[in-house]
């Protein structure tokens, strides 16, 4: 593993790989949406190719991705992005429009 990848495993917060990465961040936005930022960043590394490159390159490439999430969670709606399962499994319902199967009464 490279020094960079090194670095970036020990980090443990949100706040820490902004600031590790140089990134800049408003800490309410942070506070709200740490964990869909952090998803998305997730997802945006796990789809480039990071083979072969140097630790400058894996951290500009890493600090671009970072920048990338935090400005899509600012614009995003968490729930409409479908970042995490319990999103893409239940379909929104219309005010006023819940259904209750008998049988789940009845038990």
């Amino acid at each position: 593993m490279s020094a960079f990848l090194d670095r970036m495993a020990a980090l443990a917060s949100a706040e820490d790989f902004f600031t590790a990465l140089g990134v800049p961040f408003e800490q309410r936005v942070l506070h709200v949406k740490r964990l869909h930022i952090l998803k998305h960043f997730h997802e945006k590394l796990a789809a480039l190719d990071l083979t072969g490159l140097d630790d400058a390159a894996q951290s500009e490439t890493y600090a671009r991705a970072l920048a990338a999430a935090y400005a899509d969670a600012q614009t995003v709606d968490p729930q409409q992005a479908g970042l995490f399962k319990v999103f893409q499994h239940c379909a929104p319902t219309p005010p006023g429009r819940a259904f209750v199967p008998l049988d789940s009464v009845t038990r």
